[in-house]
């Protein structure tokens, strides 16, 4: 630490630290209600906020990159070229974050033509001169050569911007056996990825530092490179200029004229007011308490060295846990968690193969952990708690009902899982972590266990605090929902949680022999086909190589290039497909067979792994997967099995009733978007199609083609087909164009020809991106809203990108909705009415139930009617009925 009689000199490399910030926080967890990321800039003043804790610095600055581009780029224009381009998240960050920083008396450098570690070497060299304890944050190595008897290198981990490595020069000479202005004369042998400097060739750190230690610089390594023995001493003497280039670029600038010095850096005091207002356009409510708690003099660092620390984010105390089973936890119950008291808290503690061992379960002030062991103690109090209506809230219920039910328990009563509100908050993000999600709503930190104890200590509060966090986390995201996703929340997804998780729990019967045989026979196929492509070209080559793939394609048999990539030219199945079109040959169509081929097979095996000892395939459907509020289907994932093919077909057929159910029962949405787009447009029209129930296609084709819907040919069919549903898209002349392989000109004409007859579908779709712009989201029918930051944003390819998403979304969204009221509305009336008869899957608009012997017609009628009138549109819902024996048979 610094002598107390020592000023202190904190200087910062502000872009370094940003990125690293905004790699180490979830980008999807902080975002503004403007829709503007801010992971970086919270990250940034957090880590600001405990250096001002730990280090007291009197003297304070941050510096910045302006561009790419400095001296250095004018010598080497390839200098940081292999660098990749800025995340789109990262857009606009440091703006603000320099606003921020502005407004808490912090100052900002930046220098044309100068990169940040030139402002901080130049500031470091000065400080130290004029009796400075110096301390300098950044990520970049080449930072290393400051480091003195006054300067301290603090260098984040690669966990983030809160663990910092500090190097002095011991602690430098421990590291690399050199002295810290040796670091570059290293560096500039071995090369520096990062900076797209190349070294010598055969010459790693070792080997450098052998050489410096033994002649003592670098310009004496290359005065005697011909005593250099080996092939790296060749090396060496070939290349020796690269290490000269490499020294001059990374020889950091200690004398860059700056406006201000050491001096002028004394910490300033913090303007509130103008970080309220910055800080209030972030969201950033916890950074905010401990910013004011600095400007107040309670925090560490603050002007005048007060010597109070700097809390991290801190909220309620957590209550006390107590373990409690028998007599002790149904009183607990009774006192705590009956109907008439507010929701708790319920967290499972899983075991290694995912039973239950325990529960946690919490209320606002009270929580505690009930060890579970089947069979043993009095659990009848509980057992009949978790499946009564009391309220609770659970994160990831889906996962915890599942459990719960193998364990011989139950669930219900399920009031929230911060899980799915935080989704329905922020449909694009990732991570719905607990703790993630705490820290983001709450900004408290959830305890995690120390990933280095190899052997956990005895906590048995665990799984209690997490359904005390569970609790709050639920409660806050909940108070941030608008009424319409409040409604979604509780009476459509809260709902579908048993129903899908009993379907997990059921699965589907399986003709496993049958997936061997598929599988067996496609492999013959694949090899087949492989053959008569080697045949092609006269030799084997991996089909499943990119590299290999080029050489083939665009040098031994000389066709066109395809989309340029880092790595050459596209393989993909896109861009051959284009090719073999326009230039057609026998390799590329044995190619695109054999790849077929592989695809599918790879499809069955990952079917054939699934099924369990009982012969069933369980799929798990993913609540949280989409942005649009669809149903995903993971582990196997039975939403990519193809429908129109053969070998599509043979996979479905392997999908079988139980031997002790008498059939399979396939219920659909027939054109189900279109049918939205009929409502939420009002194009009498289209309402006029559906409500006659005339093929939608054909009379589409008979106003455009202005010919009898009869005379309307399959080609015209096609074409009306494919623009009716692209446009609902995004869909473009262009995209139309290809997708129907006819000129862009024609396309244009068709959709020209389309919105003159369907007026009322234009201005709908002119519409709903105006009003998502205005708003920021659009919505659904049911009140489900999806946000659109980027439909304002300044980056072209991400708000156009956005405008196609926005276009579909009310019209995807509802058709989830839909679906799932669907869902909710069979499963009720099957259990209302004791049927035994079950839901077994949901794939896109299709429901499959399992049917038991002598309920057929009765699930047919429960099927028809709650899929029919799951919504009230200005057309009907046309529902298709199928039955057999297995999926594929009772397909219609």
């Amino acid at each position: 630490m610094p002598s107390a009689a020592k000023p202190t000199l904190l200087v910062i490399d502000g872009h370094s630290l940003a990125f690293r910030a905004f790699y180490a926080l979830p980008v999807d967890s902080f975002v503004n209600r403007e829709g503007q990321h801010t992971n970086a800039i919270h990250g940034f003043i957090s880590m600001l906020l405990n250096l001002l804790k730990n280090e007291k610095p009197t003297h304070l600055a941050v510096a910045f990159d302006i561009s790419r581009y400095s001296f250095r780029t004018r010598e080497y224009p390839e200098y940081k070229g292999t660098r990749s381009e800025t995340p789109a998240e990262f857009v606009g960050q440091i703006p603000l974050l320099q606003e921020a920083l502005h407004a808490m008396g912090i100052t900002t450098i930046t220098k044309e033509d100068y990169e940040a570690d030139d402002i901080l070497a130049t500031l470091a060299s000065r400080g130290s001169a004029s009796g400075y304890s110096v301390f300098v944050v950044s990520g970049d190595r080449d930072a290393i050569q400051m480091v003195n008897d006054d300067v301290t290198l603090l260098y984040p981990s690669a966990r983030g911007v809160t663990d910092l490595t500090r190097y002095d020069r011991d602690k430098v000479y421990e590291r690399y056996g050199i002295e810290p202005h040796q670091y570059p004369e290293i560096a500039a042998l071995v090369g520096e990825s990062s900076d797209n400097l190349i070294g010598v060739d055969k010459v790693g750190e070792k080997t450098a530092v052998k050489w410096i230690t033994q002649f003592g610089s670098l310009e004496e390594v290359i005065a005697h490179r011909d005593e250099i023995k080996g092939v790296v001493g060749d090396r060496l003497r070939e290349q020796y200029e690269r290490a000269e280039r490499n020294r001059r670029l990374n020889r950091l600038v200690t004398d860059v004229e700056l406006p201000v010095g050491p001096d002028d850096l004394e910490r300033r005091p913090i303007d509130v007011a103008a970080v309220r207002e910055v800080f209030d356009r972030l969201q950033f409510r916890t950074l905010l308490e401990r910013v004011t708690a600095l400007a107040d003099g309670t925090g560490a660092g603050a002007a005048g060295g007060a010597a109070a620390p700097v809390a991290e984010p801190t909220g309620p105390v957590a209550p006390v846990v107590r373990t409690l089973i028998d007599e002790e936890l149904a009183h607990w119950l009774r006192t705590h968690a009956g109907p008439e008291h507010p929701a708790v808290g319920v967290a499972v503690d899983y075991g290694p193969d995912g039973t239950v061992t325990g529960l946690g379960i919490a209320a606002s002030d009270d929580s505690v952990h009930v060890p579970w062991a089947s069979g043993r103690g009095d659990y009848l109090a509980l057992e009949s708690w978790l499946v009564g209506d009391s309220p609770k809230v659970v994160h990831d219920a889906k996962r915890a009902y599942k459990a719960l039910v193998r364990a011989g328990l139950g669930l219900a009563g399920l009031a929230g899982d911060p899980r799915i509100s935080a989704w329905l908050l922020r449909p694009g993000r990732t991570s719905f972590a607990l703790a993630d999600l705490a820290y983001e709503h709450l900004g408290e930190r959830l305890p995690t266990a120390d990933p280095n104890q190899l052997v956990p200590a005895e906590d048995a509060g665990g799984v209690a605090l997490e359904a005390w966090f569970a609790l709050r986390t639920s409660a806050e995201i909940e108070s941030t929902l608008d009424e319409g996703s409040l409604r979604v929340l509780r009476t459509i997804e809260l709902p579908l949680v048993p129903v899908l998780g009993d379907m997990e729990l059921t699965g589907v019967a399986t003709d496993r022999p049958a997936l061997r045989g598929l599988s067996a026979r496609l492999a013959d196929t694949a090899a087949t086909l492989a053959a008569e492509a080697f045949e092609v070209i006269g030799r084997e080559v991996n089909l499943g190589s990119p590299k290999q793939l080029q050489e083939v394609l665009f040098e031994q048999l000389d066709m066109p290039k395809t989309r340029a990539m880092k790595t050459g030219y596209s393989t993909d199945a896109g861009s051959l497909a284009d090719l073999q079109e326009k230039h057609p040959h026998p390799f590329l169509d044995l190619l695109l067979k054999h790849r077929d081929a592989t695809k599918l097979r790879q499809i069955i095996d990952t079917l054939d792994k699934a099924v369990d000892d009982g012969g069933r395939i369980h799929t798990t459907y993913d609540q949280t997967g989409t942005t649009t509020g669809r149903i995903s289907s993971v582990d196997p994932n039975l939403q990519n099995i193809p429908v129109k093919t053969e070998v599509g077909h043979a996979i479905r057929a392997t999908f079988r009733h139980s031997s002790e159910y008498e059939t399979l029962l396939t219920a659909d949405y027939s054109q189900i978007e279109m049918r939205i787009m009929a409502h939420l447009s009002g194009d009498e029209g289209l309402i006029t199609a559906f409500t006659e129930g005339e093929d939608l296609h054909r009379f589409v084709g008979s106003r455009i083609f202005g010919v009898e819907p009869s005379d309307v040919s399959p080609l015209m069919r096609t074409k009306v087909k494919a623009m009716s549903y692209g446009l609902a898209y995004g869909l473009s002349a262009f995209g139309l164009s290809k997708q129907l392989r006819i000129e862009t000109a024609e396309a244009r004409q068709l959709m020209t020809d389309y919105f003159a007859r369907f007026g009322a579908v234009r201005e709908y779709l002119r519409n709903v991106v105006e009003q998502a712009r205005d708003d920021g989201y659009t919505e659904t029918i049911f009140g489900r809203r999806r946000p659109f930051a980027d439909l304002k944003s300044t980056n072209r390819v991400l708000r156009e990108n956005a405008e196609r998403a926005a276009l579909n979304a009310p019209i995807q969204g509802s058709a989830a909705d839909i679906m799932k009221i669907a869902m909710l509305g069979v499963h009720e009336e099957l259990v209302a009415r004791e049927l035994r008869s079950r839901v077994l899957l949901q794939v896109h608009d299709e429901l499959i139930v399992e049917v038991a012997a002598g309920e057929a017609e009765e699930i047919e009628d429960v099927v028809r009617r709650r899929m029919g009138s799951a919504a009230d549109l200005r057309v009907p819902l046309d529902v298709s009925v199928g039955l057999g024996e297995s999926w594929d048979a009772a397909a219609h």
